[in-house]
């Protein structure tokens, strides 16, 4: 059996390359053309700052970009959990964000799509403590769809 193993193990780059796998990273790949290359348009919220900043700490700021990512922000909470009087306990953050990117030369929009995720916070605490639970949940949120847009993007096929 542990024959086997590693026999598949060793199979497993040739079936890689036969399909076409690239590492996003490579020379050449996705993420070697974007790291540096795109510029976030400027956010005008809190969330839209905590995701350019995630965005950008994980493919740098270009300062002659060649792509420009545009986002579109909508965020909702609700209640997830009532205690005895009446009040609400826990909230969920429900996210989703519209995003294109665009190559700066041609002005053509290369990739556009639309991502989701949520998070939640407890209000249990202080006022002080809720607000901190709150906006923490937010940057996380932000971080999550971050996350995603980065992982579409580098499956898109860019131009040279």
């Amino acid at each position: 059996m542990l024959l086997y193993s590693r026999r598949s193990l060793f199979t497993l780059p040739l079936v890689l390359v036969a399909c076409g796998f690239q590492p996003v990273y490579a020379p050449g790949g996705t993420g070697a053309k974007l790291q540096d290359q795109m510029l976030v348009d400027e956010p005008d919220t809190a969330e839209g700052y905590f995701l350019t900043r995630h965005i950008e700490t994980r493919l740098g700021r270009g300062g002659d970009a060649r792509y420009a990512l545009g986002l579109n922000i909508a965020i909702t909470e609700e209640g997830l959990a009532i205690n005895e009087l009446g009040d609400t306990t826990r909230f969920n953050l429900l996210g989703a964000v519209d995003y294109s990117l665009r190559d700066t030369q041609t002005g053509s929009v290369v990739s556009s799509g639309r991502v989701d995720g949520f998070t939640g916070y407890s209000t249990t605490g202080s006022t002080v403590a809720t607000l901190a639970a709150e906006r923490d949940a937010t940057e996380r949120l932000m971080v999550i769809l971050g996350d995603q847009i980065i992982a579409r993007l580098f499956a898109v096929s860019l131009p040279e």
